[in-house]
């Protein structure tokens, strides 16, 4: 059986993450988590990757990820919170990844396969994704954040109904729960899936930015999710957004546009 690994392709200033154990249906391992952190360190050190975008491996068929392991679960409920942690050091790192993140999903995202969608700042879904906990099925109470990350995302009900209440979520309707922002349709390009190609669209408007711009904006964004006042938010970004606009990229930027307007 092969390893299992995360594959990096470097695209333009996009990071593509494909999560590869196709024989458990890209199951998160210790193994799997343990390079998917190595993966998110090598792209957060590398100054020409302006955002990410994570998929599973479709090998034989679709699945983003197909769950935790259920040998390692088990070996975890014997050896206590460290093995469970470790397990979870993956999406946590994407979590925490100061670029943006774009989830393309296909196949199935189930129980910690979940977690790593929702750790995504985007999630794009294919035809064929299905996102569902799996947790109480398996006798097993929710780990890795779910509770907090789905509950900030579609909301207490959503995410009752779908821990306790064994709601599986299709593609479409997770658009409409706000779980996923769109469904990409039709074959896709250069051999990736509909989901992949569209997160990459998406994600090369960050890779077109000055990179301290993208990390700069993501970071005001999170400064400000919870914030109360309008003032708050206006005092966070008064900072990043003057440091921009005395940037090169800002004279750049200037320039492009005042040149497609006729402007001087």
């Amino acid at each position: 059986m092969a390893e299992p690994d995360v594959r990096l392709e470097r695209l333009d200033g996009v990071a593509l993450l494909t999560v590869s154990d196709p024989k458990r249906r890209n199951a998160m391992t210790t193994a799997l988590s343990d390079r998917l952190v190595a993966a998110l360190d090598e792209v957060g050190a590398d100054t020409g990757a302006h955002a990410v975008v994570i998929t599973g491996d479709d090998d034989p068929k679709p699945a983003f990820c197909a769950g935790g392991d259920l040998d390692e679960l088990a070996a975890a409920g014997e050896s206590g919170p460290d093995a469970l942690e470790r397990i979870y050091a993956g999406f946590l790192a994407l979590a925490e990844c100061p670029l943006p993140t774009f989830a393309a999903v296909d196949g199935p995202a189930v129980g910690a396969g979940l977690n790593l969608a929702l750790a995504a700042d985007v999630r794009i879904a294919g035809e064929t994704a299905r996102f569902e906990p799996g947790f109480l099925r398996l006798g097993a109470h929710p780990g890795g954040g779910m509770t907090w990350m789905a509950q900030r995302i579609v909301g207490p009900q959503v995410t009752t109904a779908m821990l306790l209440g064994g709601e599986r979520v299709d593609a479409t309707r997770a658009v409409e729960l706000g779980l996923a922002l769109k469904v990409a349709t039709g074959e896709g390009a250069d051999g990736r899936s509909a989901a992949v190609a569209e997160a990459l669209r998406m994600a090369a408007t960050s890779a077109a930015a000055p990179r301290e711009l993208v990390v700069a904006t993501k970071a005001s964004l999170r400064a400000t999710a919870h914030l109360d006042r309008h003032r708050d938010a206006v005092a966070v970004e008064v900072g990043p957004q003057l440091a921009s606009l005395r940037s090169e990229g800002f004279r750049e930027g200037l320039a492009r546009v005042r040149a497609s307007t006729g402007k001087r």
